[in-house]
C-alpha cells in the first residue's frame, strides 16, 4: 500500500531514497562535514552518521547563513542528502536545497515523525508536493 503524505515544495525535484531521521534541527554549518556528509555536532541525534544519499527528514534547520553554503559544497563534493523534509523549511536550508538543486518539500499534511522511521524507502516529489511510502 502506498500512503501519499501531502506537502509544500521549496525546492523542485524528485528523489527516492532512505530516510534519515532526527527529531532535533540541523545545523550544516559545524555540525555536518561537507566532505564527507557527517554529523559532527557532538550534541546531536545524528551525530557520527552519514546524511549523504538519504532522504533527511528534521523538524528544521538552525545556524549561520553560512549553512546554505555548506549544503551547496556538499552537493558539489556529491555528499549531500538526496532530498530534505522539514516540518518548517526556514531560510538557511531551504536556499541550501535550491541553490545545490536538492529537492525539498516541508509542512507535511501528516505527523512525519509518527509515519517515518531510519530506513524506511521513501519518494519525495516536490513538484507534484507528494512524499510516497510504501508501507
Amino acid at each position: 500500500m502506498t500512503v501519499n503524505i501531502k506537502c509544500r515544495k521549496i525546492s523542485r525535484g524528485k528523489a527516492q531514497g532512505e530516510v534519515i531521521l532526527s527529531n532535533n534541527p540541523l545545523s550544516f554549518l559545524g555540525g555536518v562535514d561537507p566532505k564527507t556528509g557527517n554529523v559532527i555536532d557532538r550534541g546531536h541525534q545524528l551525530y557520527q552518521q552519514n546524511i549523504s544519499d538519504k532522504i533527511l527528514v528534521i523538524p528544521s534547520g538552525k545556524g549561520s547563513t553560512v549553512g546554505s553554503y555548506v549544503i551547496f559544497q556538499m552537493a558539489k563534493n556529491k555528499t549531500a542528502p538526496l532530498a530534505i523534509i522539514a516540518i518548517e523549511a526556514e531560510p538557511i536550508i531551504a536556499t541550501g536545497a535550491i541553490m545545490a538543486s536538492i529537492p525539498m518539500v516541508d509542512h507535511p499534511e501528516e505527523d512525519i515523525f509518527e509515519i517515518l522511521s531510519n530506513g524506511d524507502l521513501v519518494e519525495v516529489d516536490a513538484d507534484a508536493q507528494i512524499i510516497k511510502l510504501e508501507q
